[in-house]
């Protein structure tokens, strides 16, 4: 308990749990639950399916005004009221009988997803620990990692029990009565990155860094959460079976919590460049891994070096802004990184999914080739800039 003892310690353990929470009542939710939606409003499963993509476009465009808010009233008002949405929105998918009030439900959860999670949480955590945020980032991720593998037994065994109303219903009561609670006592109520005389005038953000790793991050986006849905079809392709192409795709979530671990216990002597430049070199390496060698064996060292890569990489998104950008920018700067980040999570699955029933899954993995490649690109031209910033700013001093 001692470890609790500290405010940015508290913060982590309970954004951690509102993360889970919060994530894994929404934007998980309908993996398990879908079925069982699409079959009650008699609508098409992939029409059900799009309330999550609906989710991260409302969240994406929510995002970007919201930098200015957390700057000026910080993390916790927004999370409050993030919190207080994502419960109505869930109670209101709870009794929807139709369309219209489903698609109203999701967009009620986009905004709510825009007001408490991930970014938000992020803020948050920087307002509290400032520029000694890294470690606590990297915990918060880490725990973000545990969301699918927490939230989906759980929601098998509720949906068997009650129902996916009944289930929908009580996320959005524990969403009320956790997160709400949480995020009104636990967070900061006067932000320490805007305390001091500087905090009435908003700090510059470099447009070029800004520009370069918005594009980074949204290249990256688009291969990681669109080539996911891939992977077991191009097990099989590989010449698995369909147990071990399943045994392959599970351990591919093993290795991302082993590269979250990676950064968080060895974040202290790496740079978040360096960190970030690993993962995005091990991305196109896993697809040529995946390419050149069949079987299990290539596979599992696909799944290993790719797993790493998005562990490592889910980190440096959190963490890299703060390094780039002045502690009192992050907020604004996370921000609007969200929304690049969120359209490409938004569009993949489906720009993936019609490649892969049009032209078959290697021309899927030729495509996420193609992309890692521009994203490593795209971040190595980052670093390249940085560097000469930091360089100027020491030969002016």
């Amino acid at each position: 308990m001692t470890l609790l003892r500290s405010p940015t310690a508290r913060a982590a353990a309970a954004l951690s749990l509102t993360q889970i929470i919060g994530w894994g009542a929404t934007f998980w939710l309908p993996a398990v639950t879908g079925p069982a939606m699409a079959a009650d409003l008699g609508l098409a499963l992939p029409l059900v399916m799009a309330g999550p993509t609906i989710m991260l476009v409302v969240m994406a465009m929510g995002s970007w005004p919201l930098g200015t808010i957390f700057e000026r009233c910080g993390a916790r008002p927004v999370m409050i009221l993030g919190s207080l949405l994502g419960a109505a929105g869930l109670v209101a998918l709870s009794v929807a009988e139709g369309l219209p009030l489903y698609i109203v439900s999701w967009i009620v959860i986009g905004l709510a997803g825009a007001g408490m999670l991930t970014t938000p949480a992020q803020v948050a955590v920087a307002e509290i620990a400032g520029e000694e945020s890294r470690q606590a980032l990297g915990v918060l991720v880490l725990a973000g990692g545990l969301t699918s593998a927490i939230v989906w037994p759980v929601s098998g065994v509720l949906e068997a029990q009650w129902g996916w109303r009944a289930t929908t219903l009580a996320y959005g009561l524990l969403m009320l009565l956790v997160c709400v609670p949480l995020h009104w006592a636990i967070l900061a109520r006067r932000p320490r990155m805007r305390a001091g005389p500087e905090a009435s005038a908003p700090v510059a953000i470099d447009r070029g860094c800004f520009i370069l790793l918005a594009l980074s991050f949204a290249a990256n986006g688009l291969f990681t959460w669109g080539f996911a849905l891939t992977f077991i079809i191009l097990f099989e392709a590989a010449g698995l079976d369909h147990a071990e192409a399943l045994t392959a795709a599970s351990f591919i979530g093993l290795a991302q919590w082993a590269g979250r671990l990676i950064d968080v216990l060895g974040g202290r002597r790496w740079s978040g460049f360096a960190l970030g430049l690993t993962a995005y070199a091990l991305f196109p390496v896993s697809f040529v891994v995946l390419l050149l060698i069949r079987g299990l064996p290539g596979t599992m060292l696909f799944a290993t070096l790719y797993g790493v890569a998005s562990g490592i990489n889910a980190i440096t998104r959190a963490t890299l802004p703060l390094q780039i950008f002045p502690v009192g920018a992050y907020a604004r700067a996370a921000s609007r990184l969200t929304v690049p980040l969120n359209l490409s999570f938004a569009v993949a699955p489906p720009i993936f999914a019609a490649l892969v029933t049009r032209a078959g899954p290697h021309a899927a993995l030729w495509l996420a080739l193609a992309i890692s490649l521009v994203a490593l690109g795209l971040f190595s031209s980052l670093r390249l800039l940085h560097g000469r910033g930091e360089h100027g700013l020491s030969a002016r001093g």
